[in-house]
């Protein structure tokens, strides 16, 4: 098996670069993962999406650990928050499947720019 240490470098990056933005301003990673990875790792937004929601399991762990020893973590509100976004996260990715790459690109940049305008408003 060849290991192709570009594309490791790439992921790598990726991870450093979504994590720290994660973190700093506690945004999920996702919305850094997922366009970094169609952007510079080739991906089309539905492996993009996937490989985004697994690799978020393990920063998610560390940065809840990190809050946690600093006191900042409320972990009443995270469950309250975390339980019922299973069920979005189910249907959500149900109908992912039934959306075309080209769509589900559109709508997440449509999504990212109406986040930022409204923060910016």
């Amino acid at each position: 098996m060849q290991v192709d240490r570009r594309a490791i470098a790439k992921y790598a990056a990726v991870g450093l670069v979504a994590g720290f933005f994660s973190a700093l301003f506690g945004v999920g990673g996702g919305i850094i993962i997922v366009p970094l990875l169609v952007m510079f790792c080739a991906f089309d937004q539905r492996h993009a999406s996937a490989t985004s929601l697994a690799a978020i399991v393990i920063a998610a762990i560390a940065g809840a650990i990190t809050y946690g020893v600093h006191g900042e973590l409320k972990p009443g509100a995270a469950a309250l928050v975390g339980i019922p976004a299973v069920i979005g996260v189910l249907a959500g990715a149900s109908l992912q499947q039934r959306m075309s790459n080209r769509l589900l690109t559109y709508g997440f940049g449509v999504l990212l720019a109406a986040i930022g305008v409204r923060l910016l408003i």
